[in-house]
């Protein structure tokens, strides 16, 4: 057996989320496997007839994570089991779900072929960022699909300096700047009209977002370097602005501070049921090739 002990993570904040991990958990269970239910999900879904574990200890102890829920729910548990190397696969509970690929109706099936032996990893890189004043770091964090600075609230645009590698790029007048890897150019950056990048391609994507100047267009660029975004000026006294890791945020910035982002050391492993292609999610999430209709599955 491949994954012999296996963890269920859920976005527990859902009704009706513990009969699908229920049937999962009887799933793993029917085909000889341990399972574990993270603490959390296990507290708001009464899920506690199987081991419960915190984070730390399904790194030490599982083989596999099964994600239940949108991309929210994977990025967090991506985020915290990266450094243990733990795989995860992903079954949508969510809405879009670019990276919890696999649809609830479907959920069982897959992951019974899964632990049979039918699956691909896939390795896909995170950023690490931090906030650096006078030297001094004020915040850092990992992301799997971007680190975003923008303006808070209300405020003006901000005025930011961008350098990689020490060596001038531009000075950028925007509502902010996306800084995403190839995982997260079909999060924000989409939106933001930024490139869909292949998950395997090594690349950083910086993308302005509502740039003063419309020549500033998305860039690609090598992800062997270092990124570093310096807060110029803010629009007015009274505006703000804020780092965003991924759904975590550092909202203090102050003109002078550096925002200095690179590749990260580890890698997120994500389990797909052989066949998987990332082009087979495009079309299916972005509706590529036909128009949507009304009776189409809304995710």
């Amino acid at each position: 057996m491949h994954f012999k002990t296996v963890a269920l993570i859920g976005r527990y904040q859902d009704s009706g989320l513990d009969a699908p991990l229920r049937k999962l958990a009887d799933t793993l269970h029917a085909a000889g496997c341990k399972v574990l239910i993270e603490a959390d999900t296990a507290t708001n879904t009464g899920i506690t007839e199987h081991t419960v574990a915190d984070y730390q200890a399904i790194g030490q102890q599982a083989d596999l994570a099964v994600v239940m829920g949108g991309d929210g729910t994977m990025l967090g548990a991506a985020r915290q089991l990266a450094v243990t190397q733990v795989p995860l696969i992903g079954i949508n509970h969510g809405r879009l779900g670019f990276i919890t690929d696999i649809p609830l109706h479907s959920a069982n099936d897959a992951l019974a072929s899964v632990l049979k032996g039918n699956f691909e990893i896939e390795e896909r890189m995170l950023l690490e960022s931090r906030v650096v004043r006078d030297d001094e770091i004020m915040f850092s964090g990992v992301a799997v699909n971007d680190v975003v600075l923008n303006r808070a609230g209300r405020g003006g645009m901000i005025d930011v300096r961008v350098e990689l590698d020490g060596v001038f790029m531009y000075s950028q007048r925007a509502d902010g700047l996306i800084v995403a890897t190839p995982t997260g150019s079909t999060a924000y950056s989409l939106s933001a009209n930024g490139p869909i990048v292949h998950p395997q391609l090594n690349a950083i994507l910086l993308v302005p977002v509502a740039p003063q100047t419309l020549s500033n267009r998305p860039i690609v660029l090598p992800d062997t370097g270092t990124l570093s975004l310096t807060i110029n000026a803010l629009g007015r006294v009274e505006s703000g602005a804020s780092v965003h890791f991924d759904m975590q945020t550092w909202s203090d910035c102050q003109p002078g501070d550096r925002i200095d982002v690179r590749r990260a050391q580890h890698t997120v492993r994500f389990v797909h049921p052989t066949g998987y292609s990332i082009f087979s999610t495009l079309r299916r999430k972005l509706y590529w090739n036909h128009m949507p209709q009304p009776s189409d599955e809304v995710e």
